[in-house]
């Protein structure tokens, strides 16, 4: 596939980085700054596992027990499974926009653009779904945060209508650096996910040490608890739900120094890294929560256990790192957003690309993407003011559109794989051999589809239980199938009405 937009000449290329992007028929316009931790620093902060740990913990908890923990090796291994495809694919197609790009070099252009199209609409409702996570923490540290007042659990009215107030101001803020400067950008990820990984190691060794139990209550269930296989099936959500967005490395290829070698492995490491920090901090609250049993680790997560267990200052202090955490990741996400709208209006395949297309030569950054993905996330944060379900509906919906995402680049691959038409061979810019799944590929590749979709379907099952506990509400209970097919309807809308434009002018 080439681009398919009339002002995206390429233009000689200065540097074997640039050369990259050139010969997929695209210039360099976007300022490549980013540094290997940099690109690293992309992929981990949209992962944050703090902001995300911290944000469903207690849902997890709620639903599987302390059981839940082993959903956390399993989901780690499914993804990981998908980030090997996803590096082989970011060594050989390093270009903004990742999803949609490989996904139509893969199968087709119609294919790919409804990937591209799930992908940055899924992405938009983790923007709001991650500045949503401040209400966890922030009502923790002071209680004046509580800015609508009365009780600040999520699950609530009022601490529905506050997240939704906390979560536009986050938004206004990300919005503001997102069309700064990509060195801004870059430092101030740099910057947050070093704190984020610092805090991340200091809070596990204050709650292993703080232990209350041994490591084998993770083999025991939630009270009342019969059905084992559903209660992890659903508390899976938790593990589902943070470790996504590792393909945002490949997302800010076009911005990294030699990407082709940097971003497959700043992508297995984000995610790995995210994994083990993850998995040891969700051990680490079980072992360290005062009571297992007077419910509240099922609804206030972990920043009850840190208050509780490390002492007012300290568990304050900690969870302040936290705000960091979800401050840096709601930027991150919306970056990885605007990056796939830029790249796909460049190829003059979304209303108003014209304007979504342009890059300000001085900053080097994409203003108009920056704006539409604050203003849309923010909107979708106003489903808080309508009913507090809300809140684990726009959770769950943001994570079964990239779970479609990730199978809708895996399937093509896999069946370019067995027609043994994926590209092979070549070199990176330091003419080292291209990262590679080698025999591997196939096994690999077809485990980490099978994932995907089973993870796809087990999200988006319409539980009464899980999505409208309250009842009355079937819309709720619905959520996630109904926005994904108004999503994929929107999308074939767009694309009939664009195909009678172009049979008219013709």
């Amino acid at each position: 596939m080439t681009s398919t937009a009339p002002d995206v000449r390429p233009e000689p290329p200065h540097s074997p980085d640039d050369r990259s992007l050139t010969e997929f028929g695209y210039r360099q316009e976007l300022h490549r700054s980013l540094s290997r931790y940099a690109s690293f620093a992309a992929g981990f902060s949209f992962i944050s596992v703090l902001t995300t740990v911290f944000q469903f913990f207690a849902f997890g908890y709620a639903f599987g027990g302390p059981v839940f923990f082993w959903t956390w090796p399993a989901v780690l291994i499914g993804q990981l499974l998908v980030a090997a495809c996803f590096a082989e694919l970011a060594a050989r197609y390093p270009i903004s926009g990742a999803i949609y790009q490989w996904s139509s070099r893969l199968s087709n252009q119609t294919f790919g653009w409804f990937a591209g199209w799930i992908m940055v609409i899924g992405q938009i409702v983790v923007v709001a779904a991650a500045a949503l996570a401040l209400q966890m923490v922030m009502p923790a540290i002071w209680s004046g945060f509580q800015i609508v007042g009365g009780d600040p659990t999520p699950t609530t009215a009022t601490g529905a209508a506050n997240a939704a107030v906390l979560g536009v101001i986050l938004l206004v803020l990300t919005t503001v650096v997102n069309v700064l400067d990509n060195r801004v950008l870059s430092m101030v990820n740099r910057v947050g996910v070093t704190a984020e990984i610092i805090g991340a190691i200091l809070i596990i060794a204050l709650l292993l040490t703080h232990s209350e139990r041994s490591p084998g209550i993770t083999f025991h269930t939630a009270e009342g608890s019969t059905d084992l296989l559903g209660a992890l099936l659903v508390g899976s959500f938790m593990a589902a739900y943070v470790m996504i967005g590792f393909d945002s490395a490949g997302e800010m290829s076009e911005e990294t120094h030699h990407p082709r070698r940097t971003a497959p492995r700043t992508i297995l490491t984000a995610l790995g890294a995210a994994g083990l920090l993850g998995g040891l901090l969700v051990l680490g609250g079980l072992l360290a929560a005062p009571s297992l049993t007077d419910g509240r680790l099922g609804v206030d997560g972990l920043s009850y256990v840190l208050t509780s267990s490390l002492g007012d200052g300290v568990g304050r202090l900690l969870l302040a790192d936290v705000v960091v955490a979800i401050t840096v990741a709601t930027l991150a996400i919306q970056t990885s957003a605007c990056r796939m709208l830029f790249s796909m209006a460049r190829d003059g395949q979304l209303p108003f690309s014209g304007r979504l297309a342009k890059v300000n030569p001085r900053t080097g950054m994409p203003t108009a993407p920056a704006l539409a993905v604050g203003f849309l996330a923010a909107a979708l944060l106003l489903l808080n003011f309508a009913s507090p379900e809300a809140f684990l509906a726009i959770g769950t919906t943001c994570i079964v559109m990239l779970y479609l995402a990730y199978a809708m680049v895996t399937g093509p691959l896999l069946v370019r794989r067995l027609k043994g038409t994926v590209p092979s061979g070549g070199t990176d810019e330091t003419g080292k051999p291209l990262f590679s799944l080698g025999r591997w590929g196939i096994p690999v590749n077809a485990l980490a589809l099978l994932y995907g979709l089973f993870m796809t379907v087990n999200l988006a099952w319409p539980r009464a239980e899980v999505y409208d506990p309250a009842g009355g509400h079937w819309w709720f209970q619905w959520f996630t199938v109904l926005f994904l097919l108004v999503t994929v309807g929107l999308g074939v809308l767009y694309r009939l009405m664009r195909a009678q434009r172009v049979r008219s002018a013709e």
